[in-house]
């Protein structure tokens, strides 16, 4: 039966039946192929699955990022990346990493990030003599910081499943995503020097000042945000909560961009980009009952322990494991699925659970810029009027940076948790 149901599986992917529904279709049949169990357990494990006061964060920080969106902050950081790095040849490329990173700060949401960020600076990239490859793979791959620098949503969801601290994962992807932003900046600087793209005039030190007074209330908001929770002020749903209001408040009385006539669509655009994991996460609820039957868990553990003797081998099987599950499903059911099976086996190696979680999360983030389901790149894509394969071949030199990194921060932890283990050390295990 098991085979069947991955046969299945495959058959409804390759078929193009969105992941949300074949998650929700094999469970549903799997579950009415179990012994003494009624059908309707799928109905109430997805309800159950969505039955947490920690995943209210989800659609809370989406709707911050609509409404920085909304509410024009990203052209403020936009304004103000530019005034930093726009004299380094490449400079629009490099303001589109650095406001992704600072975007990164407050939404945990790439998806909006590409929307909010691409909409303006794709087309400025393309008039400025930029080429599309470079406009559509920079904006793609620099939105996934999004899932790595804090707050993040996935690792959220991580911290729910592994009973890890929301803090301690959050000060753990701080110097993961500087390294990757860092990494793309040079990437693209070698670029910028090779195809001679345009650079900006130096801009004054009393200008940047000007623009950073502009954009302060908006950066503010990973602080407040980020020292919440790890103060302890607050848990990640009220940040996320706080977050609303405070983005709210700047944008209709501080910058006054944002109307009471803007909230429909604002609420509606959330709704529809929430219900997208949350229907893959209730599906994957009713999924994981269906694994835990077939005690999935206990089989991995047994293969690894039997099998596998190495913890390197075994971060570079979860490494390619999650790099493969990323292109066709989204990181929160990907994490509900499959991290409790690969959980005791990294436990039982010495892993640390924070570790782990960074590795997952960036892992999982490539998934966003490789198709077929990468949103982030489909996104982009469109913005730019190009296809899917074109952006994928022009995103492959920024996947390579992320994966680089990835692997330096899976074999050399201490190192990339070494600010945050000075600022917070009783948060790491």
């Amino acid at each position: 039966m098991g085979f069947l149901l991955l046969g299945l599986f495959l058959v409804l992917m390759f078929v193009g039946v969105p992941i949300a529904f074949v998650i929700g279709i094999v469970a549903l049949i799997g579950i009415a192929g179990m012994p003494y169990t009624p059908e309707a357990t799928v109905p109430m494990k997805m309800v159950n699955g969505l039955d947490s006061f920690v995943l209210l964060a989800v659609p809370l920080f989406i709707l911050a990022a609509n409404l920085m969106n909304s509410g024009k902050i990203s052209e403020k950081m936009i304004e103000f990346a530019l005034a930093i790095v726009g004299s380094i040849r490449g400079g629009l490329a490099h303001a589109n990493v650095l406001v992704s990173m600072m975007f990164a700060g407050v939404s945990g949401a790439s998806q909006a990030d590409t929307a909010g960020v691409g909409k303006i600076l794709i087309p400025s990239m393309l008039r400025k003599g930029y080429d599309k490859e470079t406009a559509v793979g920079v904006t793609a791959a620099s939105s996934t910081v999004g899932v790595v620098i804090p707050p993040s949503i996935p690792m959220i969801i991580f911290a729910g499943l592994s009973n890890v601290s929301i803090g301690a994962l959050f000060l753990g992807g701080i110097v993961p995503g500087l390294l990757v932003g860092l990494a793309m900046m040079i990437l693209i600087y070698v670029v910028a020097v090779k195809r001679k793209y345009p650079k900006d005039q130096r801009v004054e030190a009393s200008a940047i000042f000007k623009l950073f007074r502009e954009a302060f209330p908006a950066l503010l908001t990973p602080i407040i945000i980020i020292g919440g929770i790890i103060s302890g002020l607050f848990t990640a749903t009220e940040a996320a909560a706080v977050a609303c209001i405070y983005t709210t408040l700047i944008c209709m009385f501080y910058y006054k961009t944002l109307q009471l006539k803007d909230f429909p669509k604002i609420l509606f655009d959330t709704l529809a980009l929430s219900s997208l994991s949350l229907f893959a996460l209730a599906a994957a609820s009713a999924l994981g009952e269906l694994m835990s039957y077939y005690q999935l868990g206990s089989i991995a553990q047994t293969f690894f322990e039997n099998n596998i003797g190495a913890k390197w081998l075994f971060i570079l099987i979860i490494i390619a494991f999650f790099l493969f599950i990323g292109t066709f499903m989204d990181a929160i059911p990907a994490m509900i699925l499959f991290v409790p099976i690969i959980l005791p086996t990294a436990l039982e190696f010495g892993i640390d659970p924070v570790h782990l979680g960074i590795m997952v999360v960036m892992t999982l983030a490539v998934g966003l810029i490789t198709p077929p389901y990468g949103l982030c790149l489909l996104l982009a894509a469109k913005i730019g009027n190009m296809s899917t394969e074109r952006s994928f071949v022009a995103v492959l030199p920024y996947i390579g940076i992320v994966l680089v990194v990835l692997l330096f921060i899976a074999f050399f932890p201490d190192i990339a948790f070494y600010i945050p283990q000075l600022f917070s050390p009783e948060l790491f295990g």
